[in-house]
C-alpha cells in the first residue's frame, strides 16, 4: 500500500512539473513578443530601394517592407530603430530586433542574420543593401 501511494505521488508530481514547465515556457514566449515594437507586418520609410526583412522569434514571424536610400542593411534597419546592439571588433553585435532582446551572455540566445534564406557571411552593418532582397533576423538558441 505504501509503495502504491509513493508511486501515485511520484506520477502526480511528475505531471505537475511538466504542466508547470509548459506554462512557464508559454509565458516566456508571450513576454518576448510583448516587448516587440511591431507585431504585424509593417511597411517603413521612403526611398529608392526596397528590401524585405523577416523577423522570427519563438515560431512567430513579422515581415517588414523597408524603403530606404541606405547603402547597408544595418543602416536601413538602424534608421527605423528596428535593431540595436553593441559595436565590437567585428561590427555591430545585434542584441535587440524589433524591441526583442537576444543576449547570449544572459540566456544563450542570439540573432542570426540571413540573406535570401542563407546564413550571411557578413554582419548587418557590413552587408551591402541590394534592392529587392529578402533578409532575415532569427532569434536562435
Amino acid at each position: 500500500m505504501k509503495n502504491t501511494m509513493k508511486s501515485v505521488l511520484c506520477v502526480f508530481l511528475a505531471v505537475m512539473m511538466v504542466f508547470c514547465m509548459t506554462a512557464c515556457k508559454e509565458e516566456k514566449l508571450d513576454d518576448l513578443w510583448a516587448t516587440a515594437t511591431y507585431t504585424e507586418d509593417t511597411t517603413l520609410g521612403e526611398g529608392s530601394k526596397t528590401i524585405t526583412v523577416e523577423v522570427t522569434a519563438n515560431e512567430k514571424t513579422v515581415v517588414f517592407t523597408v524603403k530606404t536610400d541606405a547603402d547597408t542593411v544595418g543602416a536601413a534597419l538602424l534608421e527605423h530603430n528596428l535593431i540595436a546592439g553593441d559595436q565590437g571588433d567585428y561590427g555591430l553585435y545585434v542584441k535587440t530586433v524589433n524591441g526583442m532582446l537576444a543576449d547570449y551572455d544572459v540566456d544563450q540566445t542570439y540573432w542570426s542574420f540571413t540573406i535570401a534564406g542563407e546564413m550571411a557571411m557578413t554582419g548587418v552593418d557590413q552587408t551591402e543593401l541590394v534592392d529587392g532582397t529578402v533578409y532575415g533576423l532569427v532569434r536562435t538558441k
